[in-house]
Parts: structure tokens; C-alpha cells; sequence
């Protein structure tokens, strides 16, 4: 039979055949698609869970840690005030750092017991006194500024090397953030940090955090721990050298060796100064592989071998360094 009177059927079926096949391969590539999407959906799924599980077990053992450690200076703090005699002088605990050390030496001799673990853990810190410094609540009383208290802080801007202004605007907003009765009053500062909501730069709030604190309450300096800057500005008449003379003849038990000291015929306001502690800066930073935690802990020695707690501020987890070129 000629092929032009051959069945139209069978010619129609031979040529749709290709086009059936070719719509079949383009599913089966659109379903291998989906499948690999939600497959990498729930690898992805899966990644991130077991990392934020990773960094809640690593920020639970890093309070952990750090609670023990801040319990650790308490009892180094109650022991030292039942040894001592009444006043508070720089030794081994006050202002030697703690270096760095693997958290596992100060658990075993033997390195096998911590040998299960996959991270090493390193602790690091320092307690000081936060009398030390000159206390910036002791401005503001009875909702006003103290003009001899401002006197204090202009000598000690003056020692430390700022601008001049620098102690009038702190006393000033610190006034109104303590009043807070003006919607453009700053916000309360909790550290020296927080200065800057003053309108101070960062230099000058930098250096400023090497000489004063924010305390609870109005505290005077302890002159058994101050640097000579507070020293001389604190007490009126002293200039830096004669605060380094002072500082040589450290520690005193009492403000009558102080008045000896200085060769005055009174002794110095116990409002300025004293030669014992109350609050103390517990510092413990925790390193565990490429995360670290930072926790400042502001404390309070009461009568009875108390030492509680204040303030607590911890610090994100830093960065990783980025490697060196």
C-alpha cells in the first residue's frame, strides 16, 4: 500500500511519542528540584538547631563558671575581712589579675580527668576595689549639685588630663538624669561606660574610667587603694608629688596616721575618704574555643562577713580574632 493511503492514526501516534517522553523527564527534573530543596531544608534545619543548642550549652557552662568563680572571690573577700584589722590595703587579692589559666589545672593535677572533654575551657580574672576611684553619686545631694564635691571632680579632670568643662558637664546631666523630671534628661548611667549618654567622647570617657565608679550609694575614696590623681584631687592642698609621697607611706590603719601623715592638725572629712572598703569589682572572663564570656560583678562587704552581690554585667560573646596576615 502506497504510504500516501496509509492510516492517519498510526502516523499521529509515531510523532506524539517524543513529546510524551520529553514532558515525563521535565517532571522528573521538577520533582528531583523539590526533593533537593526540602532536603537542603532540613540539613539547614537540622544545622542551626544543633548550633544554637551549641552556644546554650556553651552560655549555661559559662554562667556556670562564672557564678563559681564570683563565689570563689566572695570567700577570698569574707576571709580576708576576718583576718584583717579594720581597714582595707592593696595585697595579693586587690589588683593582681589572674592570668589565664586552664580550667582543668584548677580542678585535677591529672589532665585524663578532663580528658572527655572536646573543648578546653580557660578562666581569667581580677578583683579590685571600687573605692578606689572617686564615686560620681557623691555630686548630688538633696537634689542639687555639692559645690565641694564639684571642686573634687575639677582637680581630678585636671590630674587625669581633661578638657577643661569636663566636670561640670558630668555633674549637670548627672543631675538631671537624677531628677528625670525633663523628657530631654539622659538616662540613669549603671557604669563609666555609660557617660557617653552625657556627651562626652570616648577618649575622655576612657580616661576617665581609670579614676571614677558609679556606686549605689555615696562612698568615700580609700586612701589605701587610690591612685595618687584621686588622692590629690580628694584632698585639698595635696599635689601629685606629695600623693606619691603618701602612697609610699601606705597603708594606714586609721585617718589619724593619715593626719600624721600629712602633717595637718586635723584629719581629712571621712566623707572624702577612709581606709576601708565596702564594694568591690569582681571580674571573671571564660574562654571556651572561639567564644568568650566577660562578667563584671559589683559586690558589697557588709558587717557580718556578708558579701552580696549588686550588680551583675555580662558582656556578648566576642568575635573570633581574625587571622593575621
Amino acid at each position: 500500500m502506497p504510504p500516501e493511503h496509509r492510516p492517519r492514526s498510526r502516523r499521529r501516534s509515531r510523532s506524539a511519542a517524543p513529546p510524551q517522553r520529553g514532558a515525563a523527564l521535565l517532571v522528573a527534573m521538577v520533582l528531583l528540584t523539590v526533593v533537593s530543596t526540602l532536603a537542603a531544608g532540613m540539613v539547614w534545619q537540622q544545622w542551626r538547631a544543633v548550633q544554637v543548642e551549641i552556644a546554650e550549652r556553651a552560655r549555661a557552662q559559662s554562667g556556670l563558671i562564672l557564678a563559681g568563680g564570683l563565689d570563689f572571690a566572695r570567700l577570698l573577700l569574707r576571709e580576708n575581712a576576718r583576718a584583717s584589722d579594720g581597714h582595707t590595703k592593696l595585697h595579693e587579692l586587690l589588683g593582681q589579675p589572674l592570668a589565664e589559666m586552664r580550667l582543668s589545672t584548677l580542678l585535677a593535677a591529672d589532665r585524663d580527668n578532663s580528658a572527655d572533654a572536646d573543648v578546653d575551657a580557660f578562666l581569667s580574672g581580677r578583683l579590685a576595689d571600687a573605692q578606689a576611684r572617686y564615686n560620681l553619686l557623691n555630686l548630688v545631694a538633696d537634689n542639687k549639685v555639692v559645690p565641694a564635691q564639684l571642686q573634687v571632680l575639677e582637680r581630678l579632670c585636671s590630674n587625669a588630663g581633661l578638657p577643661g568643662g569636663t566636670a561640670a558637664q558630668v555633674a549637670g546631666q548627672l543631675l538631671l538624669a537624677l531628677q528625670g523630671e525633663d523628657s530631654a534628661a539622659p538616662l540613669m548611667p549603671q557604669q563609666v561606660a555609660d557617660l557617653a549618654w552625657f556627651g562626652l567622647d570616648a577618649a575622655t570617657v576612657e580616661r576617665l574610667a581609670a579614676f571614677v565608679v558609679l556606686l549605689p550609694v555615696p562612698t568615700p575614696v580609700n586612701i589605701n587603694t587610690a591612685p595618687r590623681e584621686v588622692l590629690a584631687a580628694v584632698l585639698p592642698g595635696l599635689d601629685l608629688g606629695g600623693a606619691d609621697r603618701l602612697v609610699r607611706q601606705r597603708p594606714f590603719r586609721d585617718l589619724e596616721a593619715v593626719r600624721t601623715a600629712l602633717g595637718t592638725p586635723a584629719p581629712p572629712d571621712a566623707a572624702l575618704v577612709d581606709v576601708r572598703s565596702a564594694y568591690f569589682e569582681v571580674t571573671g572572663r571564660i574562654r571556651l574555643g572561639e567564644r568568650v564570656v566577660e562578667q563584671l560583678t559589683l559586690v558589697e562587704r557588709r558587717t557580718g562577713l556578708q558579701v552580696l552581690a549588686v550588680q551583675r554585667l555580662r558582656t556578648p560573646p566576642a568575635p573570633p580574632a581574625a587571622p593575621a596576615r
